[in-house]
């Protein structure tokens, strides 16, 4: 897959999927995880300085200033992480954008593809050999509903409706 997704002519989107990772830290949360911080730190740094051991302070702050800039730097990544599955009427394409903004991209033949879901490999599309994974931000009862969604999809894909004006506007046939 190319590291930066090449434009492909626009279609008519017949399905589309988007799917991006939980995110239930809030800034609330962010605020709430500060304060612990700091009263630990400060805590154990009253701890040691009664202790005589004052030189551990600064690693007790640099510590936790570590911890929370750590989570701040996933909460951020994980903003930015997303994955499409979309069918148009030529491609059935997946791209997957990671948190540090790199770009995956799988253009599979919608004919041909078919969805497999397994507990120990989980939800994947599967060509000619080929195997791309989907659905990685999903729970496995999520995975199993996009699985029948794709399933169902594809097969109104692969049997469609021709709409045929001469036999619209045709009478049945009535004997005389």
């Amino acid at each position: 897959m190319p590291a930066t997704p090449e434009p492909i002519p626009a279609e008519p989107v017949l399905f589309e999927a988007i799917s991006t990772p939980p995110r239930s830290f809030r800034p609330r949360g962010f605020v709430v995880m500060l304060g612990l911080g700091l009263l630990w730190s400060l805590g154990g740094g009253i701890a040691f300085v009664l202790m005589g051991a004052w030189p551990v302070l600064p690693f007790l702050g640099l510590e936790v200033a570590g911890a929370l800039a750590l989570v701040a730097l996933h909460h951020r990544w994980s903003g930015r992480a997303r994955e499409v599955v979309s069918l148009t009427r030529q491609h059935l394409l997946v791209q997957r954008r990671d948190g540090t903004g790199r770009w995956e991209r799988a253009v599979l033949d919608p004919y041909w593809a078919r969805v497999e879901w397994s507990e120990r490999q989980g939800l994947a599309l599967v060509q000619r050999g080929r195997r791309v994974p989907i659905g990685r931000f999903l729970s496995e009862e999520e995975q199993q509903e996009l699985a029948a969604a794709l399933r169902r999809v594809l097969a109104e894909y692969r049997t469609p409706v021709f709409d045929n004006p001469q036999l619209r506007e045709a009478r049945p046939y009535k004997p005389e």
